[in-house]
């Protein structure tokens, strides 16, 4: 039995797994266990949950891999420094103590973090370093369903590279193509995320959610920005951007070109300036994700696609890249950030250096991205009495009818069950539910629940068999990174009255039979769910399709806003006592919101930082 331990930290979205001889045990981002979200520290507690998850201590455990190589990083801050000096002088002189300090001597800091995991975890001969696109390419590739594919990664920066193109087959793994810092289609999305008022590293998905209230119009004005080759490859103009020395993503003259400075998010509410500044984005980002991958297919003429890094958490392009039918099946990884670099690694140690040999799973290797923690009733109970919940124990059968039958009357549910997903999307584990049909639930889940930006689009979560009636798409998307357009018999078209609407006052208008989850331009980012991964959660939408001829139900993560996903039956009855949310299923549990203790009740507006 061979063990592999991978870790991603450092930067954000810090996380562990484990493999045993190359099958994936368990993974889990450490802002679940820490209630910081996107934490970027040693994950201590994710690697404490799955060494004992694998009923390992550390000192069992044959080799442990880090997701990127600090070297190579290190020399890419230098040179760039070098070659923008003496601009980046600030900069520099705030990173270098950390970089001299920590970071450069990684492997000594790892291993003296390792150790107060087991005193008997004596020699750092066992650590490895992969390279950040590689960890995001293995991460990719090797879970997918495909025996051969073309892997697209592309995020901010990793040591040097922002893009890659590698090739995939049986258990090798050969990056082709590299585009370098400091282009960067990643850095390029997250500085609109920064001048629209978001936050880096965690607004991006705003940005893609308020484009379709906007028109792109500027985007002669971002090709300014951004030479864009036929084949996707691109170039970024440095005068406009900050990010490469400075302390901010822009700079004046980007300021200039757009006509305003960045948007103050505790001063300046969103205007359609932003919402046409968000949707010239994503068409630009659309674009340069379209050509890369005709140029790819062109060129290897492999008929399968897997996609990873940050990029590939923007579930609109995805959708685009299928609909074009470039390639005949698309794979995307569910932890496709930073987070998933941990397993990337560990898979690309197994299967390049180990040149282990792959077995194909039809469907994938990430169950589901199920790989998190899970508590048994016994636990879930126990949990329960000692924060003073009052609950209710049913058995199987009662507990999916009467929690359909209250989805059905239009109430929210927190719903905990089994393992914890790996990665940003709740998926039937860690999620809020509603009903689809209802007028009301797009606002009052973000409103009295969330307490977040209105204009947020909900997932729908349906049943894998009825996909191609509610939706254009027949195409499995387990983990909610496919977007399609509502099926035009189940569209409710706009007047011309509502058509001349501007921005956030579209909002209101009922578009489709399912308006809590159509977002404005007709689409719906789309989980499918079936048996084999989620049987309790596949039980629970049959039962509320067979009460109410609707096979689909809402589903967003169980958090606020600002706060990460829970992780625990502690985590869930907090959240459940600081929103609105009508009741919480946990397990065989059902609590009512109107018969807790009012003592308990929590406010949580102010509870976390906002993202």
């Amino acid at each position: 039995m061979t063990s592999i331990l991978g870790i991603s930290a450092f930067y954000h979205d810090s996380a562990a797994c484990i493999l045993i001889d190359g099958k994936i045990i368990a993974a889990a981002q450490e802002e679940r266990f820490t209630r910081k979200k996107h934490d970027p520290s040693y994950p201590h507690n994710a690697i404490e949950f799955v060494l004992s998850y694998a009923k390992l201590k550390l000192s069992e455990v044959d080799q442990i891999v880090f997701f990127e190589k600090p070297f190579l990083k290190f020399e890419r801050l230098l040179e760039t420094y070098v070659a923008f000096a003496p601009k980046g002088f600030v900069s520099f002189s705030k990173a270098m103590p950390i970089w001299i300090k920590e970071k450069l001597f990684q492997k000594n800091l790892l291993f003296n973090k390792l150790k107060t995991h087991d005193k008997n975890y004596k020699s750092d001969k066992n650590i490895f370093f992969s390279d950040h696109h590689l960890s995001h390419a293995a991460s990719a590739f090797f879970p997918s369903p495909f025996d051969e594919a073309v892997v697209l990664t592309a995020d901010g920066v990793g040591e040097w590279a922002t893009t890659t193109v590698a090739v995939g087959k049986d258990n090798n793994l050969e990056v082709k193509k590299e585009i370098h810092f400091p282009h960067s289609l990643g850095l390029l999305y997250s500085a609109f995320t920064y001048y629209t008022g978001f936050k880096v590293n965690s607004g991006e998905y705003k940005l893609m959610g308020l484009a379709p209230y906007g028109n792109p119009i500027y985007e002669d004005k971002i090709k300014h920005l951004v030479d864009i080759k036929e084949d996707g490859t691109f170039r970024l103009d440095q005068k406009y951007f900050n990010y490469a020395t400075g302390l901010t993503m822009t700079n004046d003259k980007f300021n200039n070109l757009f006509g305003q400075n960045p948007r103050n998010p505790q001063k300046e509410k969103i205007t359609q300036f932003h919402m046409d500044i968000a949707a010239s984005t994503q068409k630009v980002t659309e674009e340069i994700m379209i050509k890369l991958a005709k140029a790819v297919r062109k060129e290897y003429d492999i008929k399968n696609l897997c996609l990873a890094g940050g990029v590939a958490l923007n579930c609109v392009a995805n959708g685009k890249i299928l609909k074009e039918k470039i390639f005949d099946n698309i794979w995307i990884q569910p932890a496709a950030g930073d987070a998933g670099g941990s397993l990337g690694a560990a898979l690309a140690l197994w299967h390049i250096e180990h040149k282990n040999k792959r077995t194909v799973n039809s469907v994938d290797d990430m169950k589901g991205s199920y790989l998190g923690t899970e508590f048994n009733q016994e636990e879930i109970e126990n949990e329960l009495q000692s924060v003073g919940a009052n609950f209710e124990t049913l058995n199987y059968d009662d507990l999916i009818n009467k929690t359909s039958e209250f989805l059905s009357k239009e109430k929210a549910i927190g719903w905990f069950q089994g393992r914890m997903e790996f990665g940003p999307r709740a998926l039937g584990g860690r999620s809020i539910l509603g009903d689809p049909r209802s007028d009301d639930m797009q606002k009052n889940l973000n409103l009295k629940v969330k307490y977040r930006e209105s204009f947020r689009p909900f997932a729908p979560s349906v049943l894998r068999e009825d996909l191609s009636d509610w939706f254009d798409t027949n195409v499995d998307s387990p983990y909610m990174l496919l977007v399609a357009n509502i099926k035009s018999d189940k569209k409710i078209e706009m007047t011309d009255n509502q058509k001349k609407l501007f921005g956030i006052d579209k909002l209101n208008i009922k578009r489709s039979e399912i308006p809590a989850v159509t977002h404005v331009d007709y689409s719906a980012r789309i989980q499918t769910v079936s048996k084999n991964t989620n049987k309790r959660y596949y039980d629970l939408i049959s039962k509320f399709k067979e009460k109410t001829g609707c096979p689909i139900i809402v589903n967003t993560s169980f958090n606020v806003r600002g706060e990460p996903i829970v992780n625990s039956p502690t985590d869930a009855f907090n959240c459940f006592m600081g929103t609105e949310l009508d009741y919480l299923v946990i397990g065989n549990c059902i609590l009512d919101k109107n018969k807790q203790d009012k003592s308990l009740k929590q406010d949580y507006k102010t509870e976390f930082e906002l993202d």
